[in-house]
This record gives C-alpha cells, sequence and structure tokens, in this order.
C-alpha cells in the first residue's frame, strides 16, 4: 500500500472517557487537535480528565512534549452528551465498552449531531464493523479505528475497512494515524481482524498452560518474551487489557469462529472474583493501583 501524508484532524470527538477514550484523547490533543471528550457520568469524567493530565506530565517530564503539559490540556473539552460535540468535527471516535446494541446506539446518535462530511470511527477490537455500521444513515463514512492499550506509547493503530467504507476515509484515516507518529495496518472486516484474533488465541492458551500448571505466569511470559522476543508475554498483556474485555473478546470469537477461541475456566472464574487486571491490582499477576 502507498504511503500517505501525514495530517492531523483539527476537531476530534471522543466518546468514552475510559482508559482507552481518555488516551485516545490525549495522543490528539499532543498532536495539535482540539478534543471534545464526551462522558455522561461526572465521576469518570473527572478521573478522564485527570488520566490526561496525568499523561501529559509524564510526558512532559520524559521530553516527549513540543508544548507545556497545561497548553496541550487547554485544547481537551469535556462534555457530558453526544448532542454538545461540534457539528464541524472532523473524526469522532467511540470508545465505549465492547456491547454492539451500546455502539450502534452511540454511533447513530452521533451521526445525528456532526455534519455529513464528519468521519465516524469505531474503537472496536472485535466487533463488526458492518455490523455496527447498519444503524447509520452514511456508512460510507464509517471506519475502526482499533488502538492499543496503552495508547499513548502503543505505536499501532488498525484500520478496519467495513463493507462501504469509501477510499477517501480510509486514506483520511490513515493520514491520521501518520499524524499521530504511529503506524497503521489496514485490515478487512472479520471476527477480531488480525490483532484480536491473533492475541487472543495465544492468550487463551497461556491461560490454559497456567491452568494445567506446565509453568507459572511469569515463566510462561519469559517464554515468549526471550524465546520470540514478543516486547510483552500474553498474561501480562492480558491482565493490561482487561480480563473482563479478554473474556468479552474470546466469547464473540468463539460465536463466530469456534470452539477453539473457549475462554478457558480460570479466565471466566478470575473474571468472576473481580481479577480483572491491572485496574483492579490483581489478575495473573499483582499490580500497584494507583
Amino acid at each position: 500500500m502507498t504511503a500517505v501524508e501525514a495530517s492531523v484532524p483539527k476537531t476530534v470527538g471522543v466518546i468514552g472517557g475510559g482508559r482507552m477514550g481518555s488516551g485516545i484523547a490525549q495522543v490528539f490533543a499532543v498532536a495539535g487537535a482540539v478534543v471534545c471528550l464526551a462522558e455522561r457520568d461526572p465521576a469518570a469524567a473527572v478521573a478522564a480528565r485527570d488520566r490526561v493530565a496525568m499523561g501529559l506530565l509524564r510526558a512532559a517530564e520524559k521530553g516527549k512534549l513540543a508544548e507545556s503539559a497545561d497548553t496541550v490540556l487547554e485544547r481537551l473539552i469535556l462534555v457530558d452528551d453526544v448532542a454538545a460535540l461540534p457539528a464541524g468535527s472532523d473524526l469522532v471516535v467511540e470508545a465505549v465498552p465492547e456491547d454492539a446494541a451500546l455502539k450502534i446506539r452511540v454511533l447513530a446518535a452521533v451521526e445525528q449531531v456532526v455534519g455529513e462530511h464528519t468521519v465516524l470511527a469505531s474503537n472496536t477490537s472485535s466487533l463488526s464493523i458492518g455490523g455496527l455500521a447498519d444503524g447509520l444513515s452514511r456508512p460510507t463514512r464509517f471506519v475502526g479505528l482499533h488502538f492499543f492499550n496503552p495508547v499513548p506509547a502503543s505505536s499501532l493503530v488498525e484500520v478496519v475497512l467495513g463493507p462501504q467504507t469509501a477510499e477517501p476515509v480510509r486514506d483520511a484515516a490513515r493520514s491520521w494515524v501518520a499524524g499521530l507518529g504511529k503506524s497503521e495496518v489496514v485490515v478487512r472486516d472479520s471476527p477480531g481482524f488480525a490483532t484480536s484474533r491473533l492475541g487472543v488465541l495465544l492468550g487463551l492458551e497461556a491461560i490454559r498452560m497456567l491452568e494445567e500448571g506446565v509453568a507459572d505466569a511469569a515463566s510462561i511470559d519469559r517464554a515468549m518474551e526471550l524465546g520470540y522476543r514478543h516486547p510483552m508475554g500474553p498474561l501480562r498483556s492480558t491482565d493490561l487489557i482487561g480480563l473482563d474485555v479478554r473474556l468479552a473478546i474470546a466469547e464473540h470469537l468463539t460465536r463466530e469462529l469456534g470452539e477453539r477461541f473457549a475462554p478457558p475456566r480460570l479466565l471466566r472464574d478470575k473474571v468472576a472474583r473481580g481479577e480483572l487486571g491491572r485496574k483492579t491490582g490483581q489478575g495473573f499477576f499483582t499490580w500497584e493501583t494507583s
């Protein structure tokens, strides 16, 4: 695929202020965009702003910001409803939980607010882009932008083309990814795309190995890090993503692709106990919580 010229959208909307949404908001604000972050829950909105502010301070301390953290943070606007998104937004990214019905409702509501030129994107890691587009009147303006956690540190964005995604939208998405200083892979709409499909399969097998007593969690991860040069082992990666998120994706892929994606009992048990990984302080490893 030919290279594209890097660019940054002037105005970006982000729906959902969780870890992914706040990370997406941060990278676009750092790149120079005015970012409108929609989060209905007041406490979650405050947490999102604090998360972005802390991320910016860390980046500034490492010399990775061309501007002051305060200057970048001024480009972040919090709103409590998608109706408050600017009609002239160039791009709106939804980053709400992996629930197809919820995402469809959110995207349809956003489409009623923004202009016809606005590109809508989903940060889904496994749901069908074509399916999510069913509730849209302009599906040609819709694309998948699958960011990775933690968004500011990750170098990859998966651009997922739905059945009706227009070529100019594909090109704009690739250009914006380049404008963030990240790299893209373009994939067609299929269950789990490329990254989740491979990543989940590896993660599930690592959990089965742990369940069977093949080795402890640290040893399984170290085997992949040293033997295959993976920057992070599959169990620590699962902790970072969230065990609940990995379980939901595995269940979706099981329905779509078969029993090879069936979640191990250990994963179900940990989620039931609330051991969700880094965000709760306990998963396959113990994490410090702030």
